[in-house]
């Protein structure tokens, strides 16, 4: 850690509702000083960053990420995993809990969270919500937050039962934490490995249905009305990776009846269509899975209007072989880190007008609101000194062979992508230099 001082830059903090050109001084790894461009000109910093036709933000934060640490480190590792995100800006992650074993205990979450893992940026986790991640019994949610966790899902997995659910939002709700769902019914997906519609009938694919998806969001709203009318309790559910627009539209509908619901979109599903798999191709095979470009645009029109609260990148990495096999015993997921802020800033931001505070405040604001991390997705004096700072108008090709992270399974191996990450700083230490 040293004192930097980042001159000439174009400064946006949404969270302060800045835009405009500041210099701005880290020491001892927080936000000393934002003044306007030159008067910072006096202080001395061990490292002066000109930022010139640069813009400077609060380093990003992805609530949603699998590092496949402990029992999967030939996929990835904490190290790894960390280093992916340095370079795509990110800061601050949320690891997921469907390790080997599921991190549902504090030995496994304090483990997770020790230092000797090596993690590069901020690392925070949300543990299982039921034991084993088997929907059936919820952990201890007091102690694991003691422990540092920021919330509870067994993403991978959805909370089926309406007993066990309803049990985990009152338990998150005593303690101000969310619980975060993977939305899939999987009484109605067996079998399926990709969207139900015309691709799917072509490739003579089982398709899962939106219904799928959807079902389980409208169950979960119901339980937080009821939650709220008969105990007294506001629980906060944050719905992970929405890919379809029904799922969409009932966030939207419970937002306006005053719940707290949040919701996060992946990259993948504001910018594929399930035409993207092609002849079978396993490196667009997620869950959820890619939709049509109805979906698709109900996904950036969520994003437009504020329906979405922000962009998760649901990086799940898997190793070549086992990407190289049949599409139905692929597994699912992709890797996101490096690519979610070029194909925001590309789809979002240049293809459909969204202003780049918005994409900040996607990216790095509110994510870090939903987990409340204090200090973080913001550059005001006395925060944590977590910057980004990137060329937004660099145009460029993602090469999936110069990855940080261990494995390569993308969809987006040569993708065009706008906005070039120049300089990662967590805390006050450069952990990323492009």
């Amino acid at each position: 850690m040293s004192d930097i001082l980042i001159l000439n830059g174009r400064l946006v903090d949404p969270a302060n509702g800045l835009d405009a050109e500041r210099d701005v001084l880290l020491r001892h790894g927080r936000v000393a000083a934002v003044e306007m461009p030159g008067g910072l000109r006096v202080a001395k910093a061990k490292e002066t960053i000109d930022a010139k036709g640069m813009i400077v933000a609060p380093g990003l934060v992805d609530v949603h990420v699998h590092l496949r640490e402990p029992g999967q480190t030939y996929k990835e590792s904490i190290k790894t995993g960390t280093a992916a995100a340095a370079a795509g800006g990110f800061t601050s992650v949320v690891a997921m809990p469907n390790t080997v074993p599921v991190n549902d205990t504090v030995a496994r979450l304090e483990w997770m969270l020790d230092a000797a893992r090596g993690a590069c940026v901020k690392l925070f986790a949300m543990p299982a919500a039921t034991f084993g991640s088997m929907g059936e019994e919820i952990t201890d949610f007091h102690e694991l937050q003691r422990a540092g966790a920021v919330g509870f899902t067994d993403d991978g997995k959805p909370v089926l039962l309406d007993r066990v659910m309803r049990a985990a939002l009152v338990a998150a709700a005593g303690i101000g934490v969310p619980v975060s769902q993977h939305a899939e019914d999987t009484r109605l997906t067996g079998g399926c490995s990709m969207n139900a519609g015309p691709v799917a009938f072509r490739l003579g694919l089982r398709g899962m249905t939106v219904e799928a998806e959807s079902k389980i969001v409208e169950r979960d709203i119901r339980l937080l009305k009821d939650i709220e009318q008969h105990d007294g309790l506001r629980p906060h559910l944050h719905v992970q990776h929405v890919s379809t627009a029904k799922a969409m539209e009932a966030i939207r509908q419970a937002k306006r009846d005053g719940l707290h619901v949040t919701c996060e979109v992946a990259p993948h599903h504001f910018t594929l269509t399930d035409e993207a798999i092609g002849e079978y191709d396993t490196n667009a095979k997620m869950n959820p899975p890619l939709r049509n470009d109805a979906d698709r645009l109900a996904m950036i029109a969520g994003l437009m209007d504020g329906t979405v609260d922000c962009i998760a990148t649901d990086h799940a990495p898997h190793a070549l072989f086992e990407k190289e096999q049949e599409f139905e015993r692929a597994p699912n997921g992709i890797t996101g880190l490096e690519t979610a802020l070029g194909l925001a800033l590309r789809v979002l931001h240049k293809g459909n007008g969204m202003p780049i505070s918005r994409v900040i405040e996607l990216m790095s604001t509110q994510p870090a609101g939903i987990v409340s991390l204090e200090g973080r997705g913001t550059l005001r004096v006395d925060s944590f000194a977590d910057v980004v700072v990137f060329d937004p108008a660099a145009e460029w090709n993602f090469e999936a062979a110069k990855t940080r992270s261990k494995s390569r399974n993308t969809p987006f191996d040569g993708a065009p992508m706008l906005g070039r990450v120049v300089t990662t700083i967590s805390e006050g230490t450069v952990v990323y230099r492009g």
